[in-house]
């Protein structure tokens, strides 16, 4: 289980391999006013369905603090994950165990804010951490499933502040964006993938990125292995529909 994403500077996560789209555009340009080092922003929400691409815009804007510090990685915490940091004690006097995790990081990054457990150490010690670097001028990007107003435990102080800065949706669900992903995943895989096999995996595969990224691997290997030309005959064969 991960419990801290490490970004090392890697290109898997990077800005430049993000597929911009009707959907993403405006949370791509504030992830850019945010790692501006000339920019005066420090404090990005994202919000939006799972698999649309917010940890990968989380995980790009780690590379880009990790190697401005000169660091190989930076700690970001997903509260998908935050039971087993806690050991599932979440005691009222005691060091903050966020506090520990992000000393002298160089970003707050916070992933799955809405999965925050509804217990008030917890929110307490997110609190602190979002003023201490809030306060501090280091940049703060949070992301989660529904805009601010629509976060579930979280309290109205809070809400309040993630509001003050840049707050952008990410949402890919139409085709045309799916279709600029999956044309980019394939060029990024050197797969020469026809417009008809594009149809007929936004079909019959779930639409969510990691299901489409899960789909085209696994079509690449068949298509290597049979020695064929990406076809929909071969992608049913590959993924037994």
């Amino acid at each position: 289980m991960q419990l801290v994403f490490d970004f090392p500077v890697n290109p898997k996560y990077s800005l430049d391999n993000f597929v911009i789209c009707s959907g993403n555009e405006t949370a791509y340009r504030f992830v850019r006013r945010l790692t501006d080092d000339e920019g005066a922003e420090n404090l990005l929400y994202l919000h939006g369905p799972s698999g649309s691409g917010k940890t990968h815009l989380l995980m790009a804007i780690g590379a880009h603090f990790s190697a401005r510090a000169g660091l190989s990685s930076v700690p970001c915490i997903s509260f998908k994950d935050v039971d087993e940091v806690y050991g599932g004690e979440y005691p009222a006097e005691a060091v903050s165990k966020l506090a520990e995790r992000f000393r002298d990081a160089p970003a707050l990054l916070v992933d799955d804010l809405h999965l925050i457990p509804d217990q008030q150490a917890v929110r307490v010690e997110l609190w602190q951490l979002f003023n201490d670097f809030y306060q501090a001028g280091r940049p703060i990007a949070i992301t989660g499933l529904y805009p601010p107003r629509e976060l579930p435990t979280i309290d109205d102080h809070l809400i309040s502040r993630l509001l003050w800065g840049l707050v952008a949706r990410v949402d890919i669900s139409d085709d045309d964006s799916r279709r600029l992903i999956m044309k980019k995943l394939a060029a990024d895989r050197q797969i020469v993938l026809p417009a008809d096999v594009i149809d007929y995996l936004l079909l019959h595969v779930r639409r969510d990125v990691p299901s489409l990224i899960e789909a085209l691997d696994a079509i690449s290997r068949y298509a290597l292995a049979a020695k064929r030309k990406v076809s929909v005959r071969l992608a049913r064969e590959a993924l037994i529909f």
